[in-house]
């Protein structure tokens, strides 16, 4: 912990990046759940509700790839700051929505919400290794994931109250004050921003930039390793979206538990991770980003298959919400792996398209897991698909840790990260 707390102290642009990161993702919390509950207020539609989600996930798909070659080519810092701006101006909109007729301009917000999002993330994960040293780029990470799981806990809970509370109108303003003060303080990182030299006739030229585009998606290709981590993404993005599918009705129709049930489920989970995240960031430069992917991931299945498979002999809830706040340990431990294996693995030069990509693959995978959770769970029942996506993750990860070793030991795995 005190490891955890001196990074945090000695690095001023990393608190910085920390704290905005915060600050805005608990708004963009607030909103998901505050505009998910008003849709389905307005128009007593399930359908509706699914189409602003699908609004906001389809901009990953299309813009991904393309806003990370950008996040390349742009001072990073003032991108985000640029974002932040545009995230808050875009939700003014809001304001016009007051019943049913006007919830078209819901989905628009949300589609745009979604775009400029692409551009923030990237740059934002390119950033951390020059806000840190590299023996600590691990535990930075894991630090960040630790935000986001105080984030989800915090906004989810804030944005249920802001919705019932005041509406529309008070969900944009809270949200559009968030992404404000997260460009407040991005605005105060001093000493890094631009990004790596790029040719003055490169930056005016679309060939140039097709170019570049096409050159991210062949190291993704042709790396070994980050070819291995495309497959770890496309497998457990799958999973993703049956899990986000499927889990409410297990709750419901398996634990046999109510919306309460549900949302103390979900909570625990987020506690899990920040537990997880406070671990990774005291202990995780102990370990290699490729153990604490595949250990992760292996391990984060096994509760998983745990959580879905105990209901066959004993369906309590009180054993799930144990099982999932568990799960949240190993979860951290995998998403502070993955991201500092991409960070270390790109290289400096490539790092914003690396994340685009594999941000374009992530949502792609989660869309196909969302159809197939839905269609499986209907046709073969919720407990076979959710137990199949548990065991995916446990294949995968043990699959990536014999891989990725392998790797290291011919050569292709980096050991060493772009530091200040």
């Amino acid at each position: 912990m005190r490891r955890a707390w001196s990074l945090v102290a000695r690095h001023r642009g990393y608190r910085l990046l920390l704290t905005a990161g915060l600050v805005s993702l608990a708004g963009d919390w607030v909103l998901s759940v505050g505009l998910t509950y008003q849709v389905y207020r307005f128009t007593g539609s399930t359908l509706a509700s699914g189409t602003m989600l699908l609004a906001w996930w389809l901009p990953q798909i299309l813009l991904g790839s393309v806003a990370g070659v950008l996040a390349d080519r742009w001072d990073r810092r003032l991108t985000m700051v640029t974002a932040d701006m545009l995230l808050a101006a875009g939700l003014l909109p809001l304001l016009l929505v007051h019943g049913a007729s006007q919830v078209w301009i819901v989905y628009l917000v949300a589609f745009w919400e979604g775009a400029i999002e692409q551009f923030f993330t990237p740059a934002q994960a390119a950033s951390v290794p020059h806000l840190v040293d590299a023996d600590e780029l691990t535990a930075a990470n894991g630090a960040y994931g630790q935000a986001q799981n105080v984030a989800r806990l915090a906004g989810s809970a804030i944005g249920g109250v802001v919705a019932a509370s005041g509406g529309l109108t008070a969900i944009a303003l809270s949200d559009a004050a968030s992404f404000l003060i997260s460009a407040a303080l991005l605005t105060r990182i001093h000493g890094y921003g631009t990004a790596p030299p790029v040719a003055q006739g490169d930056r005016r030229s679309l060939r140039k930039f097709q170019t570049a585009w096409t050159a991210g998606i062949r190291m993704c290709a042709h790396d070994p390793v980050l070819r291995l981590m495309i497959v770890f993404i496309a497998v457990t993005g799958v999973g993703e979206g049956i899990n986000l599918t499927l889990l409410a009705p297990f709750v419901s129709r398996v634990l046999h538990g109510d919306a309460r049930a549900y949302g103390t489920i979900l909570a625990l989970q987020a506690v899990g991770g920040i537990a997880g995240g406070i671990l990774i960031a005291a202990y995780g430069h102990r370990l290699p980003a490729r153990t604490l992917v595949g250990a992760g991931s292996a391990l984060f299945g096994a509760l998983d298959l745990a959580l879905f498979l105990y209901p066959l002999a004993w369906p309590g809830l009180w054993l799930a919400g144990l099982l999932i706040a568990l799960a949240g340990l190993p979860g951290a431990a995998l998403a502070a792996g993955y991201t500092t294996a991409l960070q270390v693995q790109a290289g400096d030069g490539h790092r914003g398209r690396v994340f685009g990509a594999f941000a374009t693959v992530q949502a792609v995978a989660i869309l196909l897991g969302i159809v197939a959770g839905g269609g499986l769970g209907s046709a073969i029942g919720i407990i076979p698909v959710l137990a199949a996506q548990g065991a995916g993750y446990c294949g995968t990860g043990l699959f990536l840790t014999v891989a990725l070793r392998a790797r290291r030991e011919s050569g292709h795995y980096s050991q060493h990260a772009t530091t200040r």
